[in-house]
């Protein structure tokens, strides 16, 4: 059992919880892990020359957040180190083990982009999504700032528009 960190003690005490942890917590939820980690472990080093490889659940995660959150190697780390749900959701203990450094991370999405792995992945977070009733959706983000500009008079008669009108 892991022994609870003051950080820990201190999150469990927030009166609300942040979008990205329950998002988060749902993907912790409805993935199967040993099913996809067993899709990876027959091209995954076996560890029998060189430095020891990290978990491939470990990795998995760190992919997948790297997938969902648009970040780039270096970002994902770093945002193991800043953010706390994303810390839990990969369920590295920074009082027993360290973050899987960029390189790390960059050689692992090689390795299931080699394989046609990212592709396979893709499809099964759909089909997951699909199942337990989840939607990923694109969408556009619009400004919808106003701002002050006087009316136009660009226009053949030279004259403002009657139909325009002013927000306050």
């Amino acid at each position: 059992m892991k022994q609870e960190t003051f950080t820990d003690i201190e999150y469990s005490f927030r009166k609300k919880k942040t979008k990205r942890e329950e998002f988060l917590e749902i993907m912790d939820e409805i993935i199967p892990w040993d099913e996809w980690v067993g899709v990876i472990e027959p091209y995954y080093p076996s560890g029998k020359r060189g430095r020891p490889p990290m978990g491939i659940e470990k990795m998995l995660r760190m992919y997948l957040l790297q997938i969902w959150f648009n970040l780039s190697d270096p970002a994902t780390e770093d945002a193991i180190y800043d953010s706390y749900a994303m810390r839990t959701f990969t369920g590295i203990d920074f009082m027993t083990e360290a973050v899987p450094d960029e390189t790390t991370l960059c050689k692992f999405r090689h390795l299931l982009e080699a394989h046609g792995l990212n592709k396979l992945f893709f499809d099964a977070i759909n089909r997951v999504m699909v199942a337990t009733g989840h939607m990923m959706r694109g969408g556009t983000i619009v400004d919808a700032t106003i701002i002050n500009a006087p009316s136009s008079t660009k226009n053949a008669q030279k004259a403002r528009d009657p139909e325009m009108h002013q927000t306050k």
